[in-house]
């Protein structure tokens, strides 16, 4: 054999076993290694957390902005409520407060999606949970509450001056709790800043990173706050420019508080009247008062926020409709009332802008009431989709 053939068939010797060391099946630990090892959720807990980041389709095509919906339904316990249970307990575990299995019990006073996370978690590390909820609130919630191992106490809504305030006695059961060797704790949604942490250090890097730092406005309601000022303030560090607004549906007094610095006049304010303030079908968001978490938006007298949207239970019932009808999204009410805002701001910035808010959770919490069809049509509101969103523009508190 000549040197030219001899070395022709050593390049396709080479050539060969190169292509076998590609072409040979590769253990699983090597596909792994290669891949970058698929994660495996540590428990229930592990699933908290990293939502995507939705375009809402038709609200996008219409206004010719990106509104995107962080879908924070699919959290395991199917809110985004699930991120400050989370941090709560394991900051209370960390401090000693909270010790597994010493039938320690969780209490909270909670409109209902709070009180599922917490039980959730509760019974994934190990506690017992008590939730005081009021009994106006759809009566799912308590069901699955119960099916989440909570015990469940409903009272009279009422001021939060009054003794009998779902929140006051959660308060006053976890002092009073008493057993061999746990505690009771009172998370306190609230006024704990822990709520806050909890979205200025998840849900507003998720935010950031999904869209890579473009994003124009964010949108959210209030109910305890700590969303909305988490979630503001992480941005408006890190993002030049971007506007934060509040979603707030009617009976709140927070949206007069944003856009004219006045809350309610001093014959309104909570606890001059013995009654539910917030007079609105919308659940989960919306107060006569100024809570801790939601103080942190008006540092000094200044406001953080750069506008509010009063959302009546119309737009918020005509919404709901028009995003099942229209792009799939099976939304409860203070998502809905999140993209009627969304919306009335991506008019108002007009084309080219990209605004973020949040699917807190799904209808599937509202069957009885914010999805019962003839509960909303006995309240004269229509629960039938808007033909077309320039009709919904319209109709928008009308």
């Amino acid at each position: 054999m000549d040197r030219s053939a001899a070395c022709a068939l050593a390049v396709c010797l080479a050539a060969g076993v190169a292509l076998c060391r590609v072409c040979r099946p590769s253990s699983a630990a090597e596909e792994a290694k290669g891949a970058g090892a698929a994660e495996v959720a540590n428990g229930v807990v592990g699933l908290i957390g990293n939502t995507p980041l939705v375009r809402i389709n038709s609200l996008s095509d219409a206004t010719g902005c990106e509104i995107l919906g962080k879908a924070e339904f699919l959290n395991p316990g199917g809110s985004s409520k699930d991120r400050i249970a989370l941090h709560v307990i394991e900051r209370a575990e960390q401090e000693g407060l909270l010790v597994p299995h010493t039938n320690s019990c969780i209490f909270e006073g909670t409109s209902g999606s709070t009180g599922i996370s917490l039980a959730m978690v509760a019974r994934a590390k190990g506690y017992l949970c008590h939730i005081v909820m009021p009994s106006d609130q759809a009566i799912e919630k308590a069901q699955l509450l119960e099916r989440h191992g909570a015990t469940v106490e409903r009272v009279a809504p009422c001021s939060i001056v009054d003794r009998s305030n779902f929140v006051n006695v959660a308060r006053r059961l976890a002092r009073e709790y008493r057993s061999d060797e746990g505690r009771g704790y009172f998370v306190d949604q609230f006024e704990n800043p822990l709520n806050f942490e909890a979205h200025y250090r998840t849900t507003g890097p998720e935010i950031l990173r999904q869209t890579r730092g473009r994003v124009d406005a964010f949108v959210h309601g209030s109910g305890t706050g700590g969303t909305i000022a988490g979630v503001t303030w992480f941005l408006k560090q890190r993002v030049p420019g971007v506007r934060s607004y509040l979603a707030d549906p009617q009976g709140s007094g927070l949206a007069n508080k944003v856009n004219h610095g006045v809350m309610f006049a001093s014959t309104e304010r909570e606890g001059t009247r013995r009654r539910q303030q917030v007079d609105t079908l919308v659940e989960g968001v919306g107060l006569n008062r100024l809570t801790r978490n939601f103080a942190r938006l008006l540092p000094q007298g200044a406001s953080m926020l750069d506008g509010a949207v009063s959302v009546s239970d119309a737009d918020a019932v005509r919404m709901s409709r028009w995003l099942m009808a229209n792009d799939g999204l099976f939304v409860g009410s203070s998502a809905a009332i999140n993209c009627v805002a969304a919306l009335s701001i991506a008019r108002f910035l007009g084309p080219g802008h990209t605004i973020v808010t949040i699917l807190a959770d799904s209808g599937q919490r509202h069957l009885t009431k914010f999805w019962n069809d003839a509960a909303m049509t006995d309240l004269g509101h229509s629960a039938v989709a808007p033909g077309s969103l320039d009709e919904f523009a319209q109709l928008l508190s009308s």
